[in-house]
């Protein structure tokens, strides 16, 4: 009898189970999918990263990789036949129940070519930037309404907007509980950031924030936790403007240690432009900080995150939740993983239109209501 299958296209996972910084969310989804449905074979099709060409275990799912050590581009042409081959051969020896890429792009691309000729069923989670117009993608590969999962109602509507197709489902990003430490730390962080260093993130609007909100508030203290191509200038800014006191740059982290210093936080102050669900803000809420950003993900409202329509805004946001007396600090968990994982086969099983809601979910541990120490 041939063992059921669904396989996973997408450009990058993680090259070993240590490896915590490519794609955090999707790698907590791939876990939970597993532990939900242990009868499952769940196979990941990754195109790029790693950069070699192999097979390898990860938390004991198969792992089938098509990168090459240079990256080059010249050999990147021939992935899509490399994949397809692969596929044939999993086609003939199980029962493939289906098929989800992550992104709509490449893998989007190569695993509906390969659903369509052999009836199978194949779902596009739209994740962020994919849902921006322009995506030469969607042209390619024609998808329909139906096979199309946003991430968030904010991606519904960008990517209705710019493609004229409303994704008929919504399964929202997780996050792995268990990797949080129960913490009764004082939370002497006011603001932390955390995310890639470049352009679209805007850390340059979230230095002038800072400089703005030290004219009532001296002594802030704030930390920016990534790298990237923005670091050099980032610093230079911060000097600028008088910031050297007042905000540090702590560079690349391990997932655990970032977790630990959003336990340490008051506010998570996420300035980004354009976000299709951070997973960092999720984070964020359970770790206990109150959440700050220009991007609303979800309709409804999500306990302890503020939305500011402006730099403005943002600044006196900000001023009121760390001179709040009353301010206390409590886990909040908005989405559960193995919930969105069992929506996820929903899909596969029967066809059902998706959209998993913001509700309060159990936390694995206790709340903390932490109150604020000067």
């Amino acid at each position: 009898m041939k063992h059921k299958t669904l396989v996973i296209l997408t450009p990058g996972f993680p090259e070993h189970e240590g490896d915590s910084t490519c794609i955090p969310p999707q790698q907590v989804f791939v876990k939970a999918l597993q532990e939900e449905h242990p009868e499952l074979n769940i196979v990941v099709l990754t195109f790029q990263y790693p950069f070699f060409s192999g097979e390898y275990l990860w938390h004991g799912i198969k792992v089938i990789a098509f990168g090459n050590p240079r990256n080059s581009r010249v050999i990147r042409r021939f992935t899509g036949l490399k994949v397809l081959r692969v596929l044939h051969k999993f086609h003939k020896e199980t029962q493939i129940i289906g098929m989800l890429s992550f992104w709509l792009g490449k893998c989007a691309y190569i695993g509906n070519m390969f659903a369509r000729r052999y009836g199978l069923k194949h779902y596009i989670w739209l994740l962020g930037q994919d849902a921006k117009a322009g995506n030469k993608y969607f042209a390619k590969t024609k998808p329909t309404a139906d096979r199309l999962i946003a991430l968030s109602d904010f991606l519904v509507r960008e990517f209705s907007k710019n493609y004229g197709m409303t994704p008929a489902h919504v399964i929202p990003v997780g996050i792995d509980v268990t990797r949080f430490k129960e913490s009764y730390t004082e939370r002497n962080i006011d603001i932390i950031g955390a995310g890639s260093l470049i352009p679209l993130k805007q850390y340059d609007v979230f230095l002038e924030v800072i400089a703005s909100l030290k004219t009532t508030i001296p002594d802030v203290k704030a930390v920016i936790i990534g790298e990237g191509t923005e670091m050099k200038r980032l610093k230079e800014m911060a000097a600028a403007l008088g910031l050297t006191n007042n905000v540090s740059f702590a560079g690349r982290l391990p997932h655990e240690e970032v977790l630990q210093m959003m336990q340490r936080a008051k506010v998570f102050l996420h300035t980004s432009n354009y976000e299709g669900f951070g997973a960092v803000c999720l984070e964020a809420l359970y770790a206990g900080a109150q959440v700050l950003s220009f991007v609303k993900p979800m309709d409804a409202a999500i306990e302890n995150w503020h939305i500011a329509v402006d730099k403005t805004e943002m600044v006196n946001k900000l001023e009121s939740l760390l001179t709040n007396p009353d301010a206390s600090y409590q886990s909040v968990l908005p989405f559960n993983i193995q919930r969105n994982a069992r929506a996820m086969m929903q899909l596969f099983e029967s066809g059902e239109a998706i959209d998993i809601r913001v509700q309060p979910a159990p936390a694995s541990i206790p709340s903390q209501q932490l109150m604020q120490q000067d």
